[in-house]
């Protein structure tokens, strides 16, 4: 069967909405009206008018029914224990990023960004002459990207601080045989599929509606719990400036997910970027969002299945069994049992029957249905063998169906009280492999929440073509 994206409301009437986005760094016509909104676009999307969600693909087998027959295997209570997070992770991973200015010492840059590698610095001399002889401007944009023990991970140029058609970047980042890489990419190649907006940053953290006006639905609760997690709280009044949100946006099409590449929120008077992050697409896992200073805000979103939430219990010991002993006074007195008690794995977002539930990461639908204990229940399976559970629900989202695959931020069902339940609330479990990880665990460190030793080239590049022009140093 085809696969098919489809959306919640027509994509035609989403594009008339969009005359106050910008176009990506003047390499795209210009939304002057609504009506340009609509005929003057350069990016060619399929439209599949009808209801459904946008998050959502239904590649379920015709007649499939909406409640898979149970694996035993997603249902084993498994020992915490016997989980293995280890993982070639950069846990002290860093970025710098600068506009070095020029000098007739241009080759020495490496060491003027603090990397202290005297084979890299040769090779970096060596390729590079035709690239200086292509500068604009009078600074070298830069980011730079180190690991633990200052290691040297990456390092992407741009041939001066000016974004257009002519914008060339350059990486280099050290071979896993020996040696090292260089990747070339241009501006006006990355901006194809791309679009700019600009929205007032007081709409995105108080104003859904507004910004749903201009955003796919799964990507407007991305965007908020994105921008929540970035705002600087040593500017705590920001909402009350002119301040705003730059968004750099694939809008997708039938294949691929729409997805937020970079975001900012900056002073549009002094252009000053108080804050900024970035998406690293991954193969082998779900992709996810770093900072511009390289630190990591997965770890957020995968413990964020709620816009409203408050924790009633994570994971510990519970009673295994409810009963009492007997009051009758008559009856022959008899030893107390010993209490016995059950592990609780799980995190219990308390909150109000109806409240919507949204998938975490990008997944596909590995269970929909009544599931004993967990009452209603929903098992999402994301790459990287990991399974995020969603129980007690009250309701679904009538769409899904076993096999499908969902979007991250997609509202996928409803908080409820059902199974073992004492209370409306979301029981939420995250495994890999089938074994339990507490996701709020101190000591818990997932590869999904770290740079990898061979992605910090995409981030440092994406910080060059993708966010605002760095200024001098």
């Amino acid at each position: 069967m085809v696969n098919k994206k489809v959306t919640c409301r027509s994509l035609l009437q989403k594009r008339a909405l969009l005359l106050i986005g910008y176009t990506f760094l003047g390499l795209l016509p210009a939304f002057v009206s609504v009506a340009n909104a609509q005929t003057n676009q350069t990016r060619k999307k399929v439209i599949v008018q009808n209801t459904k969600p946008v998050g959502f693909k239904d590649t379920a087998a015709k007649g499939a029914s909406k409640s898979n027959s149970l694996n035993p295997a997603l249902f084993q209570r498994k020992d915490p224990n016997e989980v293995d997070l280890d993982s070639a992770s950069n846990l002290d991973y860093r970025i710098v990023q600068g506009c070095l200015r020029r000098s007739f010492n241009e080759d020495n840059l490496p060491a003027s960004v603090g990397i202290d590698n005297r084979q890299f610095s040769e090779f970096f001399k060596t390729q590079t002459k035709t690239f200086f002889d292509r500068m604009r401007g009078d600074c070298i944009p830069y980011a730079a990207a180190f690991g633990s023990r200052n290691r040297f991970d990456s390092l992407s140029i741009m041939n001066g601080p000016i974004q257009d058609s002519k914008t060339e970047v350059w990486t280099f980042t050290p071979s896993a045989f020996g040696g090292f890489l260089i990747q070339q990419d241009y501006l006006k190649n990355e901006s194809k599929n791309l679009t700019e907006l600009r929205i007032p940053l007081r709409d995105v953290l108080y104003d859904p509606r507004k910004v749903g006006d201009l955003l796919p639905v799964e990507l407007v609760w991305e965007l908020n719990s994105l921008i929540k997690q970035i705002y600087p709280e040593e500017n705590n009044s920001l909402e009350n400036t002119n301040s705003i949100v730059r968004l750099i946006v694939d809008f997708g099409d039938r294949e691929r997910w729409a997805q937020i590449w970079a975001t900012e929120i900056i002073d549009p008077a002094n252009k000053e970027v108080f804050a900024s992050a970035y998406w690293v697409d991954r193969n082998d896992i779900p992709g996810g969002f770093f900072t511009g200073s390289g630190e990591s805000l997965e770890r957020s979103f995968w413990t964020n299945p709620l816009s409203y939430r408050r924790i009633s219990r994570g994971v510990g010991s519970v009673r295994a069994s409810s009963k009492r002993p007997s009051s009758n006074a008559s009856a022959a007195p008899t030893q107390q049992p010993k209490q016995r008690y059950r592990t609780h794995m799980g995190i219990d977002y308390a909150a109000p029957t109806g409240t919507p539930i949204f998938s975490v990461a990008n997944g596909k639908v590995a269970h929909l249905g009544y599931s004993g204990a967990f009452g209603n229940l929903i098992i999402l399976e994301h790459p990287g063998n990991y399974h995020t559970y969603y129980a007690h629900l009250s309701n679904y989202n009538v769409e899904l169906a076993v096999g499908n695959e969902v979007r991250r931020g997609l509202e996928i069902g409803y908080v409820g009280s059902t199974g073992r339940s004492t209370g409306p609330h979301l029981h939420f479990e995250l495994r890999k492999n089938g074994i339990y990880i507490d996701p709020y665990g101190i000591k818990t460190q997932l590869d999904l929440w770290s740079m990898r030793n061979n992605e910090s080239g995409q981030l440092t590049r994406e910080i060059l073509l993708l966010g605002s022009p760095i200024k001098s140093n």
